[in-house]
């Protein structure tokens, strides 16, 4: 391929419109306009002074990595600052909403949320990769939450297969992506129970698994009573001298023997209520069916706080896992409406994601411009996101033109670990616990300004791109700057940078080779804070 031809492809694409479902879109904007009725009240009665609002080429590059995982291409950059439309900003979430990486990168996030093991232990490696190819069909369709949690929480899975830790049931291919969730945990109640109460309604219930906690809210009692809806998974409980006659079908899955005692409790909602147990319902059906059900005060708050966090980098409840007296929401009306709202949405995640971004807050810009904007749970400015591991890889394929990865990521398609450069990339990160994790960004820097992509990539002989940029006759020193602006930094160089770096470059550098000092560039470019941060 001819370098003029990819400098044009870089720079070229034509524009594709989606449009939201009229409802949905109406309800969206209402809970936006609700974000900002919230915060607005909250800076005025502080005294706080608000950010100004972002900039296109700030705003395009925030959503896009936080809708599609990945840096938006110089064509993009370039059609989306050139459109002169009032709603471009709306229309581009829609658009992006739409494409397979979007799907692709939720489902690469939620996987590492609710198996963290998966990104860390070899023994789940396959079941993570088939569990996120599961999660990335669910966000495809755009499934509603509710329904997600509950196929998981229902799966028919055995105490064998839940225990056995060796990836695919050949037998039975549809059910292995889920039974993932099940080994992940061991098969152990007491741990299925914690991570579910813990990723979906957001209780960190395994405080109280040993003792009563005197600051907690749950007792030992109500943990345990949890864990026996997954009691099928422990061994059955001795059955009482005095019983005659058949078992009863729920026998041994609806009770649970808190481990080195004789006491044995039966399965009970967090609300102390019982379900009205029916001899062919699984008792982890009725524990979906109450925990993912609309009037249950904790599953939409929680999911609306992941959801928000993953865009402000902070949660409304901060940390995200303990909700109650001593960590109370920082704006608990704005959680409430929009939570209220995902409900009746149907649980549906595109909307949710249009609210968010549709609101003036989300669309503030970085920068400090007064000393009230510091508190990062007043939201009046937008906050510094360290990208993960796909983030990067994804956005670096972008910016540099890898070869034979580009396609992978406009397709979303699912890298098995190791077996491609995105998997091998991948697995040399650990799982962040925060939206901002430092010492990760850190690590991943260090890896990107030493490792052999980084090398070739930034070098003209052996960077495709980047040669059909420094060889294009028609550009001059600076329009070749702002074009490794637009790549990188999805923005124009300003006066200072051109200055900088066209006469870095008109010198040559060090050792006098312009085309080598352009490629310099790009690696500073490549291995600054503004590339490896979303803001």
């Amino acid at each position: 391929m001819s370098r003029f031809l990819v400098l044009s492809l870089v720079l070229l694409a034509p524009a594709v419109g989606f449009a939201a479902d009229p409802a949905k879109a109406a309800l969206a904007k209402k809970l936006s306009a609700a974000i900002d009725r919230h915060l607005e009240a909250d800076w005025t009665a502080r005294g706080i002074k608000p950010a100004a609002v972002a900039d296109d080429a700030e705003f395009l590059r925030r959503a896009s990595l936080d809708v599609i995982g990945r840096i938006p291409r110089v064509a993009e950059v370039t059609e989306f600052l050139a459109d002169p439309a009032a709603d471009k900003r709306a229309k581009l979430v829609d658009r992006l909403l739409t494409m397979p990486a979007y799907s692709r990168h939720f489902a690469y996030t939620t996987r590492q949320a609710w198996l963290p093991q998966t990104s860390t232990d070899v023994r789940f490696f396959f079941n993570g990769t088939q569990f996120e190819g599961w999660l990335q069909a669910q966000f495809r369709k755009n499934a509603a939450a509710d329904e997600m949690v509950r196929q998981v929480l229902t799966a028919p899975v055995s105490p064998e297969q839940a225990r056995g830790g060796f990836g695919r049931d050949r037998n039975n291919p549809e059910l292995s992506p889920l039974v993932a969730f099940y080994q992940a945990f061991e098969g152990r109640p007491e741990n299925l129970s914690a991570a579910a109460t813990r990723q979906f309604l957001g209780i960190k219930l395994e405080c109280a698994q040993c003792h009563d906690h005197p600051f907690a809210t749950y007792t030992k009692e109500q943990f345990w009573q949890t864990a026996a809806f997954f009691g099928e998974y422990a061994a059955l409980p001795p059955v009482p001298p005095s019983f005659v006659g058949p078992l009863p079908p729920q026998y041994g899955k609806n009770q649970m023997t808190i481990p080195n005692t004789e006491t044995t409790l039966v399965a009970t909602f967090l609300n102390g209520s019982r379900p009205d147990w029916q001899p062919d319902r699984n008792p982890r059906e009725e524990l979906a069916a109450w925990l993912t059900g609309k009037d249950n005060p904790f599953f939409a708050k929680n999911l609306t706080n992941r959801m928000w966090a993953r865009f402000f980098g902070i949660g409304l409840i901060d940390p995200i896992d303990e909700p109650g007296d001593a960590n109370p929401p920082s704006h608990p009306e704005l959680l409430d409406e929009l939570a209220a709202g995902f409900v009746v949405s149907g649980f549906d995640h595109h909307t949710l994601i249009r609210a968010i971004t549709g609101s003036r807050a989300y669309q503030l810009t970085s920068k400090l411009s007064h000393p009230t904007q510091g508190d990062p749970r007043r939201f009046a400015k937008m906050g510094m996101k360290g990208l993960n591991g796909g983030q990067i890889f994804d956005s670096f394929v972008i910016a540099t033109g890898l070869k034979n990865a580009g396609s992978l990521i406009d397709e979303g398609e699912n890298d098995f670990r190791d077996r491609t450069l995105r998997g091998k990339f991948l697995k040399m990160y650990p799982t962040g616990t925060k939206s901002i994790d430092t010492q990760t960004s850190i690590l991943q820097a260090l890896l990107m300004m030493n490792g052999k992509q980084m090398e070739q990539q930034t070098n003209v002989d052996t960077s495709e791109t980047l040669a059909a940029v420094v060889d294009s006759p028609f550009l001059a020193t600076e329009e070749r700057i702002d074009t490794l602006f637009l790549a990188v930094m999805n923005r124009k160089a300003t006066d200072e940078e051109r200055e900088k770096y066209g006469s870095y470059v008109d010198r040559g550098g060090p050792s006098g080779d312009k085309k080598k000092a352009i490629g310099d560039v790009m690696w500073v470019l490549l291995n600054s804070t503004e590339f490896l941060f979303n803001h």
